[in-house]
């Protein structure tokens, strides 16, 4: 649904939850792809997806979130009511508690070693929950936390279309090696979406972590891609370190940055310059990382 605005938002609360109608409704500054999301007054957000395939996110959020903030040290996003679906907008929504904090980025950190003790020591805490009633990754997340394989042909394809532009031989080698392991332990669970996006700053340091709309049970590699996204060499090192991942999950791991950053620059090579640069320097981080790693073995 493309026209997710001020106007649709204002309808609903107004319809709705009418006690709350006299609140400044205006958009965040960073929304996601997923869902669209808007300030409601001071102290909550409106989060509505944007398409039916990113609707099943509401309920799961409104279930799960609530347990999870307990046994998390760090806040996390939390639902205060649902919305929904009404005659201009098909799907349920939510109302969120707002947390402040700026989204990460290199320039409102304080330390990138610390962010990585502090990142990875929390998935290590979301990962000891129980989740012996949480629902197994699958189409739900977009197999997050489910087996990579499922974006095989995908990866494939992309390898081969670029191969005037990297290492087809390495590519092939990082992506086989990310195939050939399987998580054999009890799953776990996993955000499946860890980027500088949901991940949010204050005063220098990890704050919280928001976006659990592909929340899920399973492999925790998809969780540890960012090691290649936004970690340089020595930060990597201590975020493997600190999630303690044996080498074929760190394979799966690297598969998963790779899979996303290739798929990226494939679509984007043509049409969006600066997204098709900012895939071409991670696909060049995690060539880069894989060969030094074979000479240090």
């Amino acid at each position: 649904m493309k026209n997710i605005n001020v106007d649709i938002v204002v309808r609903l609360i107004n319809e709705q939850f009418p006690e709350w109608s006299e609140l400044e409704i205006r958009p965040v500054k960073f929304s996601g792809n997923d869902n669209r999301t808007f300030h409601l007054g001071e102290h909550m957000s409106v989060r509505l997806p944007s398409a039916v395939s990113y609707a099943p996110q509401v309920e799961k959020e409104q279930k799960w979130l609530p347990l999870l903030s307990k046994k998390l040290s760090l806040p996390i996003s939390m639902p205060i009511a649902k919305g929904n679906p009404s005659e201009e907008y098909p799907w349920p929504w939510s109302i969120n508690k707002w947390l402040e904090g700026e989204t990460l980025s290199q320039e409102n950190l304080n330390d990138l070693n610390q962010l990585a003790i502090d990142l990875g020591s929390f998935l290590i805490e979301l990962q000891s929950i129980d989740s012996s009633e949480g629902p197994l990754a699958g189409e739900h997340n977009f197999y997050r936390g489910g087996s990579i394989a499922v974006y095989d042909e995908e990866s494939r394809y992309a390898i081969e279309n670029n191969k005037d532009v990297f290492n087809e031989q390495v590519l092939k080698e990082i992506w086989e090696s990310a195939l050939d392991s399987k998580w054999e332990m009890e799953p776990v669970w996993v955000h499946g979406d860890i980027a500088p996006g949901n991940i949010l700053i204050q005063d220098g340091k990890l704050y919280a972590v928001i976006d659990f709309g592909i929340l899920g049970v399973g492999d925790p590699a998809c969780d540890a891609a960012m090691a290649w996204t936004f970690f340089d060499e020595e930060s990597r090192k201590i975020f493997k370190s600190v999630l303690n991942m044996d080498e074929g999950t760190w394979n799966r791991a690297r598969g998963w940055a790779l899979w996303k950053a290739l798929i990226t620059y494939n679509g984007n090579k043509n049409t969006n310059k600066a997204i098709a640069d900012e895939s071409y320097k991670i696909i060049n981080i995690i060539l880069d990382d894989y060969e030094s790693e074979k000479i240090e073995k």
